[in-house]
């Protein structure tokens, strides 16, 4: 049975939900965990295959492949990539930073890189956004904490809108990447599919639950699962995550390009 990893985040829940509904006929053994988290164990070896973030796919690419055809993406305004500041963004000392998923991090660096003090101190936090802005003068708030977050005084940057506007391209947040070595068939990717079908016909269902569990506003949850998030990975998710990877290569992020290689070849199947 092969092991899966995935975070429990609500963007994800379409997809979890629908998994845990098909039952033990997937043979999918599933383990919950946070995005950073599921990456580490991925690489070494005690998963088969998880959702991680996409910088830790682009980092660990030569030794790991794409599941074809769901992500998680966005394209302009998502509301849980946040960067919330109490000052002009030159002006800050202390930055705090959720490092659940470090693809947010390596974002946030590409896209303020230019507007941030040289000695600006990065500092490594629990995910409570109240804390965090309370000892330091930004905050990065990611996930779940982020949607709807408000606070006087402050300014609030959604990531994934800074990126659409300035490249005019899909943001890829996550991606479900199998280890070298494991086979993954033709049934493995269409119980992905149908997981992903499944979960975006139920959304108000997964909202609804989601709010009650949470404390949300149904509506919030909605719109976020509906419009916000988009599950694909396709040839605008693939176009925007070659970008990224670009980007991430020049600013010295990652240390090498690797063409994306997929688990299963869709075409040839």
């Amino acid at each position: 049975m092969l092991k899966f990893g995935i975070h429990d985040f609500i963007n994800a829940q379409p997809i979890l939900a629908s998994l845990r509904e098909m039952g033990e006929w997937i043979k999918l053994d599933i383990h919950t965990d946070t995005p950073a988290r599921l990456a580490d164990r991925l690489g070494s070896g005690e998963l088969d295959l998880a959702m991680i973030p996409a910088i830790e796919y682009l980092k660990q690419a030569d030794r790991l492949r794409l599941l074809p055809g769901i992500s998680i993406a966005s394209r302009d305004q998502v509301g849980t990539v946040l960067l919330v500041s109490k000052y002009s963004l030159n002006a800050i000392e202390s930055l705090a930073i959720d490092n659940r998923s470090r693809t947010s991090v390596a974002l946030l660096k590409l896209m303020f890189k230019d507007e941030f003090p040289p000695d600006l101190k990065w500092v490594v936090c629990d995910p409570s956004p109240e804390i965090m802005l309370q000892e330091h003068d930004a905050a990065l708030i990611i996930g779940d904490p982020a949607l709807g977050f408000k606070k006087e005084g402050t300014t609030v940057y959604d990531l994934s809108e800074e990126w659409y506007q300035r490249t005019g391209k899909t943001f890829v947040h996550a991606v479900i990447a199998a280890r070298e070595g494991v086979e993954i068939g033709e049934r493995i990717v269409e119980i992905f599919r149908l997981a992903k079908q499944e979960g975006l016909m139920k959304i108000t269902t997964i909202a609804r639950a989601q709010a009650r569990k949470k404390g949300f506003p149904e509506n919030l949850l909605i719109d976020y699962l509906k419009n916000k998030i988009r599950f694909n990975l396709g040839v605008e998710e693939l176009d925007g995550l070659g970008y990224f990877q670009s980007l991430c290569h020049s600013a010295g992020l990652i240390e090498k390009k690797i063409p994306f290689e997929f688990a299963f070849d869709e075409a040839n199947s």
